[in-house]
């Protein structure tokens, strides 16, 4: 796998201020890592105080537009919960025009409960999410697609839209990259078979990689669309060492064992993880998001870089 197909993934609810995020996105840039992505959650996970608190993805996303120069941006993935469509395309908008044409939208249908509840935002059941992601997607597109001049309508039951200008357009022509991810069976391959630009399935097997793969395939060509169209992507936590003693700290700081990790995601030794990611480019995989939890890490991101470069 290229340096440029390898991309750093982040989860800033678990307790990262905006400087932390910057060091990395800029350290993630320099060491030529493809693209910077952040998680866009509203509340922490697990045993960890998140302090300094949360930060909205977009709001984060636009600084970084302006505080890098190359490195490609997004999400994986902003939740259609948490946004009306058409301030999310104004917005998105907005930050591709700011980063110069370099930011990516992950959609997806939202499934943490906690965090709408501790935040005040709805959180219907899971077939109204997916109609709302569903609907959230025509949306996007049809303004960003719209001729400069014409004027929009989409039909639909929760986000009608009316005579808007469908503006501003983005940077990028025809628009930004759209991914989709995810495990289900039906609607998920069906969505990324109609939008998306790239599939991502984070923190499975190989197998159920494959399988999940087979099925948007399958469900771009029952529409008549190429599955060639699409990137395959995979999200998988990265924890490297260039000892085992250095591995086994590293796992340590971020709370997880070490031979969990090791069957979890692409960890351990330099070789095991050249290993890993032949693995998984084996089975379709054409980009790696590498989900680092130590925020302070900087050196992590660096030798990770090195490794891949050396693969």
């Amino acid at each position: 796998m290229e340096l440029n197909q390898a991309r750093v993934f982040v989860e800033p609810q678990q307790g990262m201020s905006y400087g932390q995020l910057l060091a990395m996105a800029r350290t993630a840039e320099a060491a030529g890592f493809g693209a910077f992505f952040r998680s866009d959650h509203y509340l922490k996970m697990g045993d960890v105080s998140g302090l300094p608190g949360p930060t909205d993805a977009w709001i984060t996303l636009a600084g970084l537009a302006r505080d890098t120069e190359r490195i490609r941006l997004g999400t994986l993935v902003t939740s259609a919960t948490f946004r009306l469509p058409g301030p999310l395309a104004i917005a998105v908008a907005q930050v591709d025009e700011m980063s110069g044409g370099r930011v990516e939208l992950g959609l997806g249908a939202g499934w943490y409960q906690a965090e709408h509840e501790a935040y005040g935002i709805p959180f219907p059941a899971l077939g109204e999410r997916f109609d709302r992601l569903e609907e959230q997607l025509e949306v996007i597109t049809s303004l960003w697609a719209a001729p400069v001049g014409e004027t929009v309508d989409v039909s639909g039951t929760h986000y009608p839209v009316q005579g808007s200008p469908g503006l501003p357009k983005p940077a990028q022509s025809p628009r930004p990259p759209i991914l989709i991810g995810g495990g289900g069976k039906r609607r998920t391959p069906m969505l990324a078979a109609r939008f998306a630009d790239e599939f991502n399935l984070p923190f499975g097997s190989t197998d159920s990689f494959a399988t999940q793969i087979e099925r948007v395939n399958a469900a771009c060509r029952t529409i008549d669309r190429d599955p060639g169209e699409l990137c395959h992507s995979a999200a998988l936590v990265a924890c490297v060492g260039q000892t085992e003693a250095e591995f086994v700290e590293r796992a340590r700081r971020i709370g997880r064992a070490p031979d969990e990790l090791r069957g979890a995601g692409i960890c351990g030794l330099p070789d095991e993880v050249r290993a890993g990611i032949d693995r998984w480019t084996a089975a379709g995989a054409d980009r790696i998001y590498f989900q680092l939890l130590d925020v302070d890490d900087l050196e992590h991101v660096a030798l990770l870089a090195e490794i891949i470069s050396a693969g």
